[in-house]
């Protein structure tokens, strides 16, 4: 079983028209709110997009340089599902996602990742969201996933999800947990803290980037959020 599989299948079982990742970009004054089901879709698609089009097995290598956002969301679980190890390194990377204008040498593909806030493209060569927008919102592997694969740097698919589990019990992350975050999700600590283990936990994400501190008060009172990752 994957990561993804693992962390999402119980949330999908909780329902999947509750909302898993509350957007803001006070940079831009947008928000945006995403289900366990929309957010399924995307990673769908980028599984099925990397596995078909750009030939990405198990253990190959996927460079994440992305901030935290919806879209970074759907790019680590499609990479996870069809049994990528993510990286932060694009040396050597069957691909690596990018935000615009971003760069990433000695990757053999290069995607560049809008962050636009209603998933338009970019225009970019390699575009993600126009890219992965044909393809289904349904994935299956074509075989399972060993546990000991490498998923997140040199852990595996097991390890990443035990520490995810761990750190959403020692976080106090349980099922309805509304988790407001200002973190980054840097490798591996950042993304295990403000993004795996909301999953692992059962809980949904309003994550705040460029965050203004002025804003946050209220929008703990609107979102109804009950923890704080703030950095």
């Amino acid at each position: 079983m994957t990561v993804t599989e693992a962390l999402l299948t119980p949330l999908f079982a909780a329902g999947p028209g509750r909302p898993l990742i509350t957007h803001y970009d006070d940079a831009a004054g947008t928000r945006v709110e995403l289900s366990h089901a929309t957010i399924g879709n995307w990673a769908a698609k980028t599984a099925n997009w990397l596995r078909d089009e750009l030939d990405v097995e198990p253990g190959d290598p996927v460079a994440v340089r992305l901030p935290a956002h919806w879209q970074t969301a759907g790019v680590l679980l499609g990479a996870w599902w069809c049994g990528a190890t993510v990286t932060d390194d694009p040396a050597g990377a069957k691909v690596a996602f990018v935000p615009p204008a971003g760069e990433a040498p000695g990757a053999a593909a290069v995607a560049t990742v809008s962050l636009h806030p209603m998933g338009l493209g970019c225009g970019a060569d390699l575009d993600y969201v126009d890219e992965v927008r044909v393809f289904g919102d349904e994935f299956t592997p074509w075989a399972p996933v060993p546990g000991d694969t490498p998923a997140l740097g040199k852990s595996t698919v097991d390890e990443v999800v035990a520490e995810a589990r761990q750190r959403a019990a020692t976080l106090g992350i349980t099922a309805g947990t509304r988790v407001l975050s200002t973190v980054e999700w840097g490798q591996p600590d950042g993304l295990l803290n403000g993004f795996l283990a909301v999953l692992a936990g059962g809980g949904s994400l309003v994550q705040c980037s460029n965050a203004d501190p002025a804003l946050l008060p209220a929008r703990r009172a609107s979102e109804h959020t009950d923890l704080d990752l703030v950095g």
